[in-house]
This record gives C-alpha cells, structure tokens and sequence, in this order.
C-alpha cells in the first residue's frame, strides 16, 4: 500500500498546527536562516513545538535549508542543521551541494535528506544523480507532465517523488533564475526574490517595433491539480505540495482542508492501493473553497503538456472569484450587479479596466445586489467582469476555529469474573483507525471486524469490590462515560460491552477513572507506533561515497553527466557554487571546469537569467509549429522595463524552452 502525502506550507507555529488541524501531512517550515524564503524564518523553540504538535499525529516536520550558502556561512549552517536534527525535525530540504557534502562528512543528519525543487530535478537522469547522493526524496520541478513524471518513477522506482500541485508558479525552471539578482542584487537562490517575472513590460522586435505594451508577460497563473491527484498518485508521486509559506494563516486552513477531502476521497475509493501518511481525522466546521482563497487564476500549467491560458498578462494580483456584471451604475455612489452571487459590508471586489489594468475596491454598504463602494471606482463601466478577491464572510468564518483533528478509537470492555462467578475485573481493548503498512509485523487481529484500525493496547482493570446487578440496563451509561475524549487527541468511534457487561451498575466516578487510564494507554500506544515507524535514521550508508573510488582516488563520474540540460554546459554558474565544500564536491566527482555561482560572480556581457517553459510566442498565438500565426516581426524579441532595460528572448524551439538574456 502506497502511503500519500499531503504537504503543507508553514509562515510560522500557527500556520503548521492550523495545517495539521486541518488535515496535512507533513508541513514545511523555514529554519531560523537560509530558507529560500528569507521573510519566512522560525525560531528553533517554534519548529520544536511544531514537531511535537505533529507527531501526535505521524505527520512529519520538513525544514527548509534551501538556499545556496557563502564560504562565511558554512560553520552556522551546519551547526544549526545539527541542532535541527536535535530537536527531531523528520527531513532537511537542501539545494546547495556543498552543505550536502559537509553534512555527510561530520554526519550531522540522521533523518530524510530532500533534494530542493531549487535542484532543478527535470528530467529521470537528474532525479537518479540526486538519488545517489543519499537524497531519500527530489522534489520535481514544476514544469513537469504526467507522462514525464511516470518516466521519471519508472526509472527510479525507489526514490520518493514530490510534485506540487497548488499554488504560485515561478516562470523560471527553480534554481536557474538570475533576473532578481541581475536587476535588483536580490538572489532568488538565496530567498530574496523580488519578483522581476511579475513586472511590467514591453515587448520589442529587432525593428524597434513595439508588439505588446505594458503587460504582464511572464507572469503565470496560480497552479491547482485538485482534480488531478489520484492522476499523479497514479503516475509514482506520493507528496503532493501546496506553495505558499508566505500565505497567511486562514489561506492554509482553506487550501489545506480542500486538497484533504480530495485525498481521503482517493483513499476511500482505493482502499487497498492507497492510505494516508499520517494519524487522524480532521473535523472541519466549514466548506473549504479554493476560489475564495488567494490566486492569480488557476492553471493545470504543463500536467497534460503544452496548453494556452497558462499566463496573467493583465495582472500579477489576485482576482479571485467570478461574481458577476456590474449592470447600472447610479450616479457617483452606488451600482448593481448582475449575479446570483450575496455580498457582505467589507467585501474586495476588482475588475479589469479598458486599459487592462486592475482595479480594487472596497464595499461599505449592501443592499441585495446594489453596492455602495466605499470610493466610487473611476473607471467601473456596465458590462464590466467584477471578481471577489476578499469574501468578509468567509473570511469571518475562517478567524475562527475551523477544524479539529482526532485519531478514532474503538475500545471493547469485556467482563472477567471470579473462579465463585463474581464479576470482579474488566478487561479493556483499545484500537485505533490508523494505517501504517510498514508495521503489519506489530498489528494483532481486530476486535471489530467492520472497522479497520490497529489494535494499540489493552489492560485489566480491578474493582475494588465484586459489580452488583442493577435494577435497569447500564449499557448507555457506561457507552457515554467511556465515550468523552475531552480536549485529547481522540475521538471515541465506539465503545463495544462485551457478555452481560451492561446489566452491572459501575460507578460514574469508577468509569471516569477507567476512562483517563484508557487515555493514558491509548496515548502511550500511539506514541510507541509513531516511535517506531517515524524515519528516526535514514540508512547509515547515506554517510558512505555513493561511488567507487578509482585508482586515481576520483569518484567513478562521467563529467558529461552534469550536463543535464545543454545550457549548464554553456553557462556554468548553474551550477550554483557558492562556497568551498560545493566547489570540493564537484571536483571529486569529476567536474573539470567550475565557475563560481552568479551571485558570487556575475558573468561579463550577456548572460542567461531565465530558463522557461512557459513561451510568449506561443501564449501570444504565433507559434508556426504549433498551429499558430506566421509572426510578421524581426527576432530577437526584447522584454523591455519601464526604465530602458533590456532582455532578449531566445526561443528554443527544439527543446521547447524560452531562455531570457540580459543584455550586454
């Protein structure tokens, strides 16, 4: 049975307990420095109450250490993956090559190792290399098909996958992106993207003639594969990863609990293919609803190949929800819509304007479909698309508690009398609905065979003195007795009296106490699973030279095997090498000429900034070979900034890429 995994983004502590509450399971959270989100670092006191929050659950704690580090960094570095590692975080998210090796050498981490999507993993030759370096997961690039995923799993059959599946989308390849750094002296390989692919821009041919105007043309659309996840399961994903550790709170418990019940879903339907990876049932106290959660528009960007409408040329912002046509607009104050759709005082709405650009507004008063803006926007016309990109009442909804998350119990009281026939004792027999395949050796035979649920423990308890008859059945009061969990991690599914049990009069005070030592126990128990089947040391191996030495005393390597795409043999900065151990890590695997990584040492004259999948000429309908128009400009094209700056555009059309250049 394949374990599925839904991973959560964590901004903070409260971001990771609502993701757990709301059912992940796994979330990933920022280390204190050199996550690739430098506005979202934690404190190692927050992650280490994260990990216990978590565990409760066998949902894992994944820390990002993913960002390419300085020579002066290294010692802080590996001195806090060490005591990340201490405090039992479940896996370590790396891109730079030379922490890898350091971390090996002083064997500073004994838990899942996983290759960053800042890796670049695109292709079954990457995602192999990686592997052999002792990475137990790669996290493949976004760009990614069904088919070229299922490639990839079938040539490494062993190593886990991680796709994501919701959320923004970077126009570059992860890893090999220079423009925030070329521009601004802001490294996206070191957290600090300033978004260049969301600027405006203009677009210019060889001529000098100018073809789009002040658009958004590398910015995408936001990702959602909802309605794709068993698709992915099935082509050899078991991670399935929601961006956005930058997201607020209430955006997490909306995303989190959608892609849950699409996932349980999954499971429910293939019962003996696929299960959950972690402990627990998350109640939600409402309907979660991707629409009314932050996003750019959504896109299924390249699951089933190449498709149109991938970008949001008019906006890099939120639109959010369709929520109809402004209709009639009544002086200077107030306007009605065309909609099925009810609004609430405080609502964000916004609509494209006749110079395509995006306008907000805030709504102060509603009467049914007749808005009163709080400022009349200028340019709403009658005709226009309005969208919802803050719903106050879900909004309100969400500033709640939304969720809670329980393992279910199924306890059976059996009664054990004396050698005179006195009923003197109880045994109780705990069970939970828990699924963990890899511990069947340690799984008893169920006590209910309706239900599906590993049997944690059971204990006898004594009565002080000999259970006396009562004068009306007690079964319903001893059921609700041993039923209340209170504020525990459990949630009582059933209670089972076994023989004549419910014809004895037990105590309310005597179940209270057999209850809290069924709590104890049943924790104990699913503490002694999580112990045992939690990863508590990857393999010692991992430590060892994934290859033979030669007489030369090299690793076994062909150099020609770095060069996974042919632009990382023309342009070696994508390498990323940014401090010694990196530099010493491609040497003795046989790298012969290494430049230093591009925030180390800019390239002189034109350099690659970008590598894309997403295409212009295709998304703008003048792709020849793809049944597009024949366009009637001079190439190269040039994206130009408001202030003069130029990049050009190569269109490689033999790989199906888009490369943008600086200029000289």
């Amino acid at each position: 049975m394949t374990e599925l995994e839904l991973l959560a983004p964590a901004k903070n502590l409260e971001c990771g307990i609502a993701a757990i509450d709301h059912g992940a399971d796994a979330v990933y959270i920022g280390a204190p420095r050199f996550g690739a989100r430098a506005a979202a670092a934690n404190s190692l006191e927050d992650i280490k109450k994260l990990c216990d929050y978590a565990h409760q659950f066998r949902a894992k704690v994944h820390v990002t250490v993913n960002t390419i580090i300085y020579e002066n960094e290294m010692e802080d570095t590996l001195k806090m993956i060490a005591e990340l590692d201490r405090i039992g975080v479940d896996a370590l998210l790396l891109q730079d090559m030379g922490v890898l090796w350091d971390v090996r050498a002083n064997q500073l981490w004994h838990r899942e190792l996983h290759s960053s999507t800042q890796c670049d993993a695109r292709s079954a030759d990457k995602v192999a290399w990686l592997s052999t370096l002792g990475f137990d997961r790669v996290v493949l690039a976004r760009e990614l098909s069904l088919d070229e995923i299922r490639e990839i799993h079938r040539k490494n059959p062993s190593t886990q996958l991680e796709v994501f599946v919701h959320g923004a989308l970077c126009v570059s390849y992860s890893g090999v992106c220079y423009a925030s750094e070329k521009c601004f002296g802001r490294s996206a390989n070191r957290g600090e993207c300033a978004q260049f692919c969301r600027m405006k821009f203009n677009l210019i041919d060889s001529n000098e003639k100018e073809i789009e105007h002040e658009r958004h043309l590398l910015s995408l659309k936001d990702l959602c594969q909802i309605d794709h996840l068993q698709e992915l399961a099935d082509a050899g994903a078991t991670s399935f990863k929601i961006e956005g550790r930058l997201k607020d709170v209430n955006y997490v418990k909306n995303v989190v609990a959608a892609y849950s019940r699409k996932l349980d879903e999954i499971v429910a339907a293939n019962p003996d293919k696929y299960c959950r990876a972690s402990f627990g049932r998350a109640i939600h106290t409402f309907q979660p609803n991707l629409k009314k959660t932050f996003n750019r528009g959504f896109t299924n960007y390249f699951l089933n190949g190449r498709q149109p409408d991938i970008a949001s040329f008019d906006t890099p912002k939120a639109m959010g929800e369709y929520v109809g046509k402004v209709k009639e607009i009544r002086g200077n104050v107030s306007f009605n819509v065309a909609t099925v759709a009810s609004f609430a005082n405080g609502d964000g709405l916004c609509f494209i304007n006749d110079e395509k650009e995006l306008e907000g507004f805030r709504v102060n008063r509603v009467e049914g479909n007749r808005l009163y803006p709080l400022r009349m926007p200028e340019h709403l016309r009658p005709g226009m698309a309005l969208y919802r990109n803050n719903d106050q009442a879900f909004e309100n909804i969400l500033s709640k508690k939304t969720a809670s998350r329980k393992i279910p119990l199924h306890i059976r009281v059996t009664p054990q009398y004396s050698e005179c026939g006195a009923l003197q004792q109880v045994l109780i027999e705990i069970g939970a609905s828990v699924n963990v395949p890899q511990l069947d050796a340690m799984t008893t035979e169920g006590f209910l065979e309706k239900h599906l649920f590993y049997k944690i423990d059971e204990y006898s308890y004594d009565f002080e003195a000999p259970l006396e008859l009562a004068r009306r059945p007690q079964g319903d009061n001893i059921r609700q007795q041993l039923s209340k969990m209170g504020n525990t991690i459990f949630k009582c599914d059933e209670v089972v009296l076994a023989g004549d049990l419910e014809n004895y009069f037990i105590p309310n005070s005597v179940l209270s106490e057999i209850r809290r030592d069924l709590i104890e126990t049943a924790t104990e128990g699913i503490q002694n699973i999580v112990d045992r089947s939690l990863v508590k040391g990857v393999v010692e191996e991992i430590f060892s030279a994934p290859y033979q030495l030669n007489q030369a005393g090299e690793h076994e390597l062909n150099p020609e095997k770095f060069v996974w795409q042919p632009t990382y043999g023309k342009w070696p900065y994508l390498y990323n090498i940014a401090n010694c151990s990196a530099e010493h890590f491609y040497k003795t695997h046989g790298m012969k000429h290494i430049e230093p990584a591009f925030e180390v040492e800019q390239p002189k004259g034109e350099s690659l900034i970008m590598q894309c999948r997403h295409c212009i000429r295709y998304s703008l309908g003048y792709c020849v070979k793809r049944g597009g128009k024949k366009p009637q400009w001079k190439e190269p094209l040039f994206l130009e900034l408001g202030d003069g700056r130029r990049f050009r555009l190569e269109f490689n059309c033999a790989e199906c890429q888009m490369n943008v250049y600086s200029t000289k």
